[in-house]
């Protein structure tokens, strides 16, 4: 099945340069560009895409906006927002992430790196560069506010389950590897994940992350990765 790839950035050398690294896999294809905000909005709600690669700062509608007003579309709620990003501005990655981006991902990437993350974002299977999200998370976390503790009130509605499961998809591992580590099927995992996203308003994985961190789950420093 093809992943089909919206690609918002101001520059259109940075766009024809993913748009060739994007098609040059053949479960992937570009269809589509935008140089701003607005655009990527419009393009969103006009072609079938599965994914948007979106850049931050951007004239007339940054990215953060574009992916608040995505993000907020019933009708586009099966389209993942996937931030690109030199890191040089972590509040605001922090900030999409919180308003449901998927992921992020910087631009200096290699091509494999690029086509491998828009493979996971695209399925929904885990948040990219845990190095980085720690990072984040560590510098920009705020105190405890009315949200963080209505998540930790919706924790104790999770069973066991649904507990240990939720962990290891806010710690990087992808269904399958969660199914391994507790000697589970794939879609059983899924189930768990999903339940728990469900019951914690969170909408994707990018989403649990944030939850796990906010509400002491995985403290700064822990391991984000399968050993």
């Amino acid at each position: 099945m093809t992943t089909r790839v919206l690609i918002a950035d101001d520059q259109a050398l940075v766009r024809t340069g993913f748009r060739v690294l994007v098609d040059a896999a053949p479960d992937l294809e570009v269809v589509g560009e935008a140089a701003n905000g607005h655009e990527a909005v419009r393009l969103a709600r006009e072609v079938e895409a599965d994914l948007i690669l979106m850049d931050v700062r951007m004239p007339d509608l940054d990215g953060l906006a574009a992916t608040r007003l995505i993000t907020a579309d019933p009708a586009l709620a099966r389209l993942k927002v996937l931030i690109l990003t030199t890191f040089e501005i972590d509040e605001y990655v922090f900030g999409a992430l919180r308003a449901g981006a998927s992921g992020f991902l910087g631009k200096g990437v290699e091509a494999d790196e690029l086509q491998d993350a828009i493979r996971l974002v695209a399925r929904g299977e885990a948040l990219l560069s845990p190095d980085a999200t720690r990072s984040l998370i560590e510098r920009f976390l705020a105190g405890p506010t009315d949200d963080i503790a209505r998540a930790r009130e919706r924790l104790a509605e999770l069973t066991d389950r649904e507990h240990e499961s939720m962990l290891l998809a806010a710690c990087g591992l992808t269904n399958e590897q969660i199914a391994d580590r507790l000697g589970i099927s794939r879609l059983t995992a899924k189930t768990h994940v999903n339940r728990a996203m469900a019951k914690l308003g969170a909408h994707d994985r990018a989403q649990l992350v944030i939850i796990a961190y906010e509400t002491g789950m995985v403290r700064v420093g822990d391991r984000l990765s399968a050993r």
